[in-house]
């Protein structure tokens, strides 16, 4: 588990598709197609080559690049690629595409150098700069930059090394950073998460104490620190404690059983795989969260409890852990409320003197470790229960499992490390009965369904599914106004007539053609099965998960829907990449519904270039939705996103001259933000940056410049960006609204800009594929 979690996904874009070259070099195509049938399969061929235009050549060298790619022959792939820039060494073109395919084959590091020289040979080349952030993301995580960033851990480590330095220690070993070859007398780590362990710190600590420490001080005698091994961090104390919190159970657990007046099968149960019972195999253990950001904050439900203590300069201690049984601790409930998770932090004591806390009232680069509570009948707790929760240290993770709920008398710490229980003990019992009532409930559960979080909290954005299904009535009723609207669900308030009924009621009339609607959203989605309830409609979704497939088919069913009412589109195509077709009947879609933004708050990849085949597609009449979206943005001083985004000179660096190297990996775009609880103050009202239509491309433009007028005296940092997402000019969605699953995004400025009340800025705002820019002319 990172230290703080980061879910941006480094796809690349640019000359790696052979589609967009072919676009863009039409007058190449037959040349470089009728070479591309002489060459013979051998490197030679660049003998050839060099008496073309460059054009022709990149055009040829990509298609001959991909032919290799396909034939799996890496090792001839990479001699070209080395051969062309021996030809065109500083052709900006090339070395994108050299780092695309070395990224794809895993070789990131590598990747990262060639989209850096390919943006350093062409600044202005956008492919490439949206390549190298996107790898960068992936290299050097963000919370790098708040870690080197947070002044007191780096003071307080300094003064615990230099306390045992003066003290005789010379031979220092710092693990995770470079490579032991000597025994030494001290190691200095600081490979702790959000909860711990997560880093390997008990692996390593292990590895050290046994091939590359001092054997430990021997108890009652007194020899130079010089002369036996320590660590530092000399010791842990791990805490934690039950808590409400709404932001994190709106991502974790369903919030209600009808979505749009689709009712949800009581046979699904929905869960995130965070710590849940039947979750992919590499899922964590937990979450993390800053709660001191977290939307709408949270109530603690009980007094912080210790969890346990760990001595990282005692190897059979830490040997132990692996293999300790699972123990179980109660805490008392002090505040009534609703039990969505238990959060853990720690307090690292570095040496006697100097310590470091992750307390959520600590402001630090590490967040707090969430471990939602999920599988409970009732979530509810009164002052005077209990919360029992087990902790274990399997494969050296810190988890917690089994929460239960009792009273309190049934309460008892069970911190001893003997799990076998006294029935004749009656807290033990009640304990045990408890036990044995979760297994059972577990075991009814029925189907179980895990989403991502993210995927949680879009099933629980009710207004987003209410939107949709007025707004998908509304197009309906539109190509079919002859039809009595008794029958379609299209005002939001249900209908005069059940689905039987209106299926009763239409096999009575002449049953017209089903209209076809194509769901092409990312993961899982209920909005064809809520098209389903508008009339005669076919609907088709994108979703692959069987998992999935299985549930909406399940919710389907438990609405009366006919099984031919919903199909699974990729399940008849066999490549993903032609989602955007006509269906075999060669109907056309009515509506084409597509996700033009990521959770993390930027537009999604070739999101323009689907809406162009969509709208080829469509019947007359359909939409495509959202019809139209509007970018907005505005000037905040944040001193947050500064020491989030690049290091901040070398006084939080102890001095050393760090920013200078790290920061070639910073970027400009910072993803899920939060705004409404992000640390700024607004420098201006919001304003409209740009528009992305769907349905009408005439109205859109790459760039635009923008006048931002200043509302109030400071330093202008970053300019936080969302979207008002149009389905028709009636219905529409804000990323930035509070039952949101989206996050936003912020351009950090490279140098914060001084303005004064009643100034005037000129936002410079581009837009290139995924990848929205924004500089400031002042």
């Amino acid at each position: 588990a990172p230290r703080r979690r980061e879910r941006a996904a480094p796809g690349t874009r640019g000359a790696g598709n052979a589609r967009r070259r072919e676009r863009a070099a039409p007058g190449t195509r037959g040349a470089g197609n009728a070479l591309l049938a002489r060459l013979p399969r051998a490197l030679g061929v660049w003998l050839v080559l060099c008496n073309l235009c460059r054009e022709t050549f990149q055009y040829t060298l990509f298609k001959w690049a991909e032919e290799l790619d396909s034939l799996a022959r890496i090792q001839d792939l990479f001699n070209c690629y080395e051969q062309a820039l021996e030809l065109y060494p500083s052709d900006e073109v090339i070395c994108n595409s050299m780092g695309e395919h070395l990224f794809r084959m895993g070789f990131r590091d590598e990747a990262a150098g060639y989209f850096h020289k390919a943006v350093k040979l062409n600044p202005d080349f956008a492919d490439a700069k949206e390549n190298f952030y996107r790898v960068a993301n992936w290299l050097v995580e963000r919370w790098h930059f708040i870690m080197l960033n947070d002044t007191k851990r780096n003071l307080t480590y300094l003064k615990a090394i230099e306390n045992v330095v003066h003290s005789g220690c010379k031979s220092v070993l710092d693990i995770g950073t470079g490579t032991g070859i000597l025994r030494v007398s001290l190691v200095v780590t600081e490979t702790v998460d959000a909860g711990l362990f997560g880093e390997g710190i008990v692996e390593s600590l292990i590895h050290a104490w046994e091939h590359l420490l001092l054997p430990p001080k021997p108890k009652n005698q007194d020899i130079p620190p010089k002369e036996y091994g320590q660590v530092i961090p000399a010791s842990a104390t791990v805490f934690g404690m039950a808590v409400e919190c709404k932001e994190i159970r709106r991502h974790h657990r369903v919030g209600s059983r009808e979505v749009a007046g689709v009712r949800l099968a009581d046979a699904v149960q929905f869960f995130s795989p965070t710590g849940a019972a039947g979750s992919p195999e590499e899922a964590e253990p937990y979450t993390t969260e800053k709660l001191s950001r977290v939307p709408g904050g949270y109530v603690p439900l009980t007094e912080p409890c210790q969890v346990m203590t760990v001595d990282f300069n005692n190897l059979q201690e830490l040997k132990s852990l692996a293999v300790r049984k699972p123990w179980k601790l109660s805490l008392p409930v002090t505040h009534g409320g609703i039990l969505d998770a238990v959060v853990v932090w720690f307090v690292l004591q570095l040496d006697d003197e100097h310590a470091l806390s992750t307390s959520p009232s600590e402001e630090s680069c590490w967040e707090q470790a969430v471990y939602p509570v999920q599988d409970l009948p009732d979530y509810s707790v009164e002052s005077g229960d209990t919360v029992t929760i087990e902790v274990a240290c399997q494969d050296c993770y810190l988890k917690i499992q089994k929460v239960s709920l009792g009273p309190l008398e049934c309460g008892m710490d069970f911190s001893n490390r003997d799990n076998t229980l006294n029935l004749s003990n009656e807290a033990e019992l009640c304990n045990a009965l408890a036990g044995l009532q979760t297994t059972g409930e577990q075991d009814a559960r029925g189907q179980v369904c895990v989403l991502e979080s993210t995927e949680i909290a879009l099933l629980n954005n009710i207004p987003y599914h209410e939107c949709f299904r007025a707004a998908m009535g509304k197009v309906l009723s539109s190509l079919n106004p002859s039809k009595d609207l008794q029958t379609m669900d299209v005002d939001g308030r249900g209908s005069g007539l059940n689905h039987e009924e209106s299926q009763s009621k239409s096999s009575l009339d002449a049953a017209p053609d089903p209209f076809y609607i194509l769901d092409v959203s990312e993961g899982f989605s209920l909005l064809p099965i809520i098209a389903g309830k508008l009339g005669s409609v076919k609907a088709y979704s994108s979703v692959e998960k069987e998992q999935h497939q299985t549930a909406l088919n399940m919710i389907s069913e438990a609405n009366n829907f006919p099984k031919e009412t919903l199909e699974f589109w990729l399940s008849h195509l066999e490549d993903e990449n032609v989602v955007l077709q006509r269906p075999k009947s060669d109907k056309l879609w009515s509506i084409i519904i597509l996700d033009v933004i990521e959770t993390s708050g930027l537009i999604q990849q070739e999101v323009m270039e689907k809406a162009a085949i969509s709208r080829c597609l469509l019947h007359s009449g359909g939409k495509i939705f959202p019809q139209y979206v509007l970018v907005y943005g505005m000037l905040v001083e944040s001193q947050s996103l500064l020491l989030e985004s690049a290091v901040q000179g070398t006084e939080p660096t102890l001095g050393f001259n760090i920013a200078p190297f790290i920061n070639q990996f910073k970027v400009p775009v910072r993803v899920y933000l939060d705004l409404s609880t992000l640390p700024c103050v607004a420098l201006s009202k919001p304003a409209e940056l740009l528009r992305l239509d769907l349905m009408n491309p005439l109205l859109n433009s790459s760039s635009r410049e923008v006048k931002v007028q200043v509302c109030k005296s400071g330093q202008v940092t970053a300019i936080p960006f969302w979207y008002h997402i149009h389905l028709d000019e009636e219905h529409s969605l804000s990323t930035s609204d509070k039952s949101s699953h989206w996050k936003q995004a912020a351009v950090v400025l490279d140098e914060p800009i001084q303005v004064k009340l009643g100034d005037e800025l000129v936002l410079h705002v581009q837009h290139h594929k995924s990848n929205i820019s924004i500089t400031v002319k002042q």
